[in-house]
C-alpha cells in the first residue's frame, strides 16, 4: 500500500469509529481508479454514454459509438458534423444522450468548458464549469474529480451506493439527505474519495 494510501487509511480509521470498523472488515480496496487520462474530454463523453446503464450495457454502446470513429471517442466537431439521428441509432443512444453529447461538444468549442483548465481549479469551480454541461449533473461532476482528476476529497452527496451503505453502517432509519451525509463524513476530510471507495466496496458497487 503506498504511503499516501496508508496516511488516508489511517486518519479514516483514527477519525470516526464506525469507518475503522468498516475498513478493518474490508482490509483494503485497492486503487480502482484507472489512472489520470490525458484525454479528459473523451472522459466526459464516456461518462455520458455510461448514464444510468449497467458497466456491460455502458461498455457495448461506447465501442459501438468509437468504432463509428476509428475506435476512439468522437471529437467535439466530429460530435456536431454528425447526424444526430444517424449516431444514435449506430451506437444505440438514447435521444437525450445524444443532446447531451452536443451540448458538451459545443461548450468546449465555443470556449466555456476550458478542459485545459479543469486540473488547475478546485473541485467547487469544476463541478460548477461541468453542471453547465446538459445532461452532467452533480454525481457526474463528483465522479469525474473522483476517478478522473483523482480529487482525494470529494463526497458523492447524491450517489445512492454511498447513501445506502452509510445508511446500514451508522443504523440510520433511512437514507441520509445530503445535508445529514455532509456531518456524518465530515471527520473524514480530507480523505473523502477513500472514505467512499470502501463504503462501496461494503456493497460490492464501486461506479466504475
Amino acid at each position: 500500500m503506498p504511503a499516501s494510501r496508508k496516511t488516508a487509511v489511517a486518519h479514516l480509521r483514527a477519525a470516526d469509529p464506525v469507518m475503522r470498523e468498516l475498513i478493518d472488515s474490508i482490509s483494503d480496496v485497492g486503487d480502482r481508479r484507472r489512472g489520470r487520462p490525458t484525454d479528459l474530454y473523451g472522459a466526459l463523453v464516456r461518462s455520458i454514454v455510461g448514464q444510468q446503464l449497467s458497466t456491460k450495457a455502458a461498455r457495448a454502446i461506447y465501442g459501438r459509438m468509437t468504432d463509428r470513429f476509428g475506435g476512439r471517442p468522437p471529437t467535439p466537431q466530429e460530435v456536431l458534423a454528425d447526424d444526430p439521428e444517424d449516431l444514435r441509432t449506430a451506437a444505440g443512444l438514447s435521444h437525450a444522450k445524444v443532446g447531451y453529447l452536443r451540448s458538451l461538444a459545443e461548450h468546449v468549442l465555443d470556449g466555456s468548458l476550458e478542459l485545459d483548465r479543469l486540473e488547475q481549479l478546485p473541485d467547487d469551480d469544476v463541478i460548477a464549469a461541468l453542471v453547465a454541461v446538459k445532461g452532467l449533473g452533480a454525481w457526474s461532476a463528483h465522479m469525474f474529480l473522483m476517478f478522473t482528476l483523482e480529487r482525494p476529497d470529494v463526497l458523492a452527496v447524491g450517489d445512492l451506493g454511498v447513501r445506502r451503505a452509510v445508511m446500514l453502517r451508522y443504523g440510520l432509519p433511512e437514507l441520509p439527505t445530503p445535508s445529514e451525509l455532509e456531518r456524518i463524513a465530515e471527520p473524514w476530510r480530507p480523505y473523502r474519495t477513500l472514505a467512499c471507495l470502501y463504503l462501496w466496496r461494503s456493497l460490492d458497487a464501486t461506479p466504475v
